[in-house]
């Protein structure tokens, strides 16, 4: 499928031998982490941006239901594996739990974030960077200790005392090198830092961690067809699913 430019739809886990899959769309995707439901499936792997409408007036932040916080934590508890892709750390922004389940979270509006007071976070489209390895793992069977990509990046928040980095940019995560979320979601100026201040951020793109017996891993990148054109990349997705599977 790798590249595919026509009409078909290609996944990076089309490419994949051996992996069975199931696409669902949010909302619907909620009753996917019912236990019942979930039971017949190794991993999750979110691409999906829950909890946010974005409207004229700026994004709209929902509390995402009792019923699915419970399913979450049951399936945690039960050791399901979960790969979040990119946007997906922006996910349920009124719900501080889910930034602790993934180790991060990116930020579209100012907000207090474990006590502390923090600034929207910074995007940045179609950067070629380099990434590294940080250490030896599972996820990276067959990936070189070095390869270069060209993707979105975040100058975003991480948990960097409770994950376990893996993978790490050559890029310089520093305020003058990104865009504001919040002047494009608020001011519609997509392109925008004028006025801006962010702190020097993490280079860490990629990290694994545990969730109550969950393997949980986070890849930053994924943003459009440029990064999924990288063989490299789609390694880490494949080896990502099985690690946490």
């Amino acid at each position: 499928c790798w590249p595919s430019p026509g009409p078909k739809r290609c996944t990076p886990v089309d490419a994949m031998a051996v992996i069975e899959w199931f696409h669902v769309e949010q909302p619907a995707a909620l009753a996917l982490f019912e236990p019942d439901y979930a039971v017949d499936f190794d991993a999750f792997v979110c691409y999906d941006m829950p909890g946010i409408s974005f409207t004229a007036n700026g994004p709209v932040f929902a509390d995402p239901p009792q019923r699915f916080k419970d399913n979450l934590e049951t399936l945690t508890r039960q050791g399901k594996g979960f790969v979040f892709l990119h946007h997906a750390i922006a996910g349920w922004p009124a719900w501080p739990h889910y930034a602790e389940i993934i180790g991060g979270r990116f930020l579209y509006l100012p907000a207090t974030l474990r006590d502390v007071p923090r600034q929207d976070s910074g995007y940045r489209h179609q950067v070629t960077h380099e990434v590294r390895q940080l250490r030896r793992h599972p996820l990276m069977a067959g990936v070189p200790d070095t390869f270069t990509m060209t993707d979105e990046l975040y100058l975003y928040e991480v948990f960097e005392d409770a994950v376990t980095p893996l993978l790490a940019s050559n890029y310089e995560f520093v305020r003058d090198n990104f865009y504001s979320a919040a002047k494009a979601v608020l001011e519609r100026k997509l392109y925008d830092n004028t006025g801006w201040t962010h702190d020097p951020g993490t280079n860490l793109v990629g990290w694994t961690k545990t969730h109550n017996a969950s393997r949980i891993v986070y890849l930053q990148g994924g943003d459009d067809p440029l990064a999924y054109a990288s063989s490299d990349y789609r390694r880490l997705i494949e080896n990502a699913i099985r690690f946490v599977a």
